[in-house]
């Protein structure tokens, strides 16, 4: 067995204390008297001073507003008085009379919509919806410029965290206890360093907060438009709430009846197939590092990754690139067919000992730049997801599991015989279900699903779409994760069309990118 590192053992897959009192600085968002929303709709005595604040819009440079808006804790439990900081951006409509605001989410868990909207809201939606709607983000609880999860604040320690390697041989008992202690010592700081809230960023109320949000922008309706983890949000938002749904494009759709194992399988065979067509189109890319057929190919990069995990390369910072940051990087370039040249580039590297390009996508992915982490997404994505999906933690199963992943993706899958020991070790347990999403009664609801998506599957996208009463199907035919981004004219048509008319397809149109 290779030895790989402490992340890569941990996981099955991929601040504030808050206090009851507002901050002086935010009081002048609080509305108060009228014991309706903007939009005229009651609430409960308890979530009256949520419902009735006035965000306070400001000046952020590149013509983007920003703002900040309180949210419960605990929506269970509304009247403690407790809260929540929730970063808001917004573009105005360029016509000056907007049919409303037009929702962003990137996905994730843990991207920012707030550095989203307000950085790339060209790259985000097109022109023509920029005319008509106010084109808002935020940054959900637990993400960002919000009420953050907060983990490991030295780069040191998280370096040691994500690339560092344990000292014991792997699969000793001793190597299990050096795991596991890691995995102590991480949610150890994140309680520490987030306080109360690490208990309160499930999806669930992250719905709720989108709901608050609607209401005191003055939207009667939700327009909303959420890739990939953010189709979930969304999802669930038409499910609780589908008497407030208006418009909702859900593009890289996920499927909420998937267990976290379903998740990973399914993510696993799509990376293994997205790498089979890099290799496949590679020598029409130009300096193909590889000149033998698909699986000459895949062999020479099962061999790499076995040496890697023999013989990690040492980088000029005293990190090493092993087999699984090979695997993080290879995957990050897989997200979009735009990047292969940089996997081309890293292979060429990698034959001379180089690993500039590598830890360039691996870094990427993990939110490092300039020798420092630059954001809180990985910390956010576990804290979500620990306490989004029940965690197996039965060895039989586990070992039963990691055989189907190995099937699946033989190339790059080398799952933990431990399982997911963080989420194991969390000390908020999931709570909810994983039932199918039905937003009975809701307008139609537009699904986007791509074939060659490796990281949300184009089968996500048709139970999606099915589970929904309203749901209708379009299909991308291309490679990459996400549709509306690849400038592709059907889909982005048929999306523009729909936010700004809500007309969708009698069927589906699909789209051959």
């Amino acid at each position: 067995m290779t030895r790989r590192p402490l992340l890569a053992s941990l996981l099955l897959v991929p601040v504030l204390l808050l206090s009851g009192c507002v901050p002086p600085w935010l009081a002048t968002v609080l509305g108060g008297g009228d014991t309706s929303t903007p939009t005229g709709e009651e609430v409960a005595d308890e979530l009256r001073p949520y419902y009735t604040q006035v965000l306070a819009w400001r000046d952020c440079g590149g013509g983007a507003q920003c703002s900040t808006a309180l949210a419960p804790l605990d929506w269970q439990n509304p009247g403690t008085g407790e809260h929540v900081e929730l970063a808001l951006v917004r573009h105005p409509a360029a016509s000056g009379a907007p049919q409303g605001s037009l929702f962003i989410n990137p996905g994730g868990p843990g991207a920012s919509g707030f550095d989203f909207v307000r950085d790339s809201v060209d790259f985000a939606v097109s022109t023509e919806l920029r005319e008509q709607f106010d084109i808002v983000g935020w940054d959900p609880r637990g993400v960002g410029r919000s009420s953050a999860v907060t983990c490991y604040t030295e780069t040191s320690e998280q370096d040691e965290f994500i690339y560092g390697i344990p000292d014991s041989e792997p699969g000793t008992p001793e190597w299990e206890a050096e795991v596991v202690d890691a995995s102590l010592d991480f949610i150890a700081a994140c309680e520490q360093n987030t306080g109360p809230l690490l208990e309160f960023v499930d999806t669930e109320s992250t719905v709720q907060d989108l709901d608050l949000l609607r209401a005191i922008v003055g939207d009667e309706a939700l327009h909303y438009f959420g890739y990939s983890y953010g189709t979930e949000i969304g999802a669930r938002y038409a499910d609780r709430f589908p008497d407030r749904v208006g418009r909702l494009v859900l593009d890289g759709a996920t499927d909420p009846t998937t267990t976290n194992f379903e998740v990973v399988l399914a993510q696993s065979a799509g990376f293994e197939q997205a790498l089979r067509a890099y290799l496949e189109g590679c020598p029409s890319l130009g300096e193909c590092p590889f000149t033998g057929g698909v699986e000459e190919s895949l062999d020479l990069i099962r061999q790499l990754y076995d040496r890697l995990g023999e013989e990690p390369i040492e980088a000029e910072d005293g990190r090493f690139f092993d087999s699984a940051v090979l695997d993080i990087a290879i995957a990050t370039a897989l997200y979009d067919e735009g990047s292969w040249s940089f996997l081309s580039e890293m292979f060429s590297e990698l034959r001379t000992g180089e690993v500039a390009t590598g830890f360039l996508l691996a870094d990427f992915y993990y939110g490092r730049e300039g020798g420092r982490y630059v954001d809180n997404s990985l910390e956010a994505f576990i804290a979500i997801n620990c306490l989004d999906y029940p965690v197996e933690t039965d060895r039989d199963i586990i070992a039963e599991q990691n055989e189907l992943i190995r099937e699946v993706a033989p190339t790059t899958a080398d799952p933990s015989p431990l399982g997911d020991v963080i989420c194991a070790n969390w000390p908020y347990a999931f709570e909810g279900d994983l039932e199918p999403v039905r937003a009975a009664g809701a307008p139609p609801i537009l699904v986007i699903g791509t074939t060659g998506d490796p990281a949300t599957p184009y089968e996500w996208a048709e139970a999606l779409a099915e589970q929904l009463e309203s749901g209708v199907l379009v299909t991308y035919v291309g490679e990459g994760h996400i549709a509306y981004d690849e400038g592709d004219p059907c889909i982005n048509g048929l999306v523009d069309d729909y936010l700004l008319t809500g007309e969708v397809p009698a069927s589906d149109p699909v789209c051959n990118g």
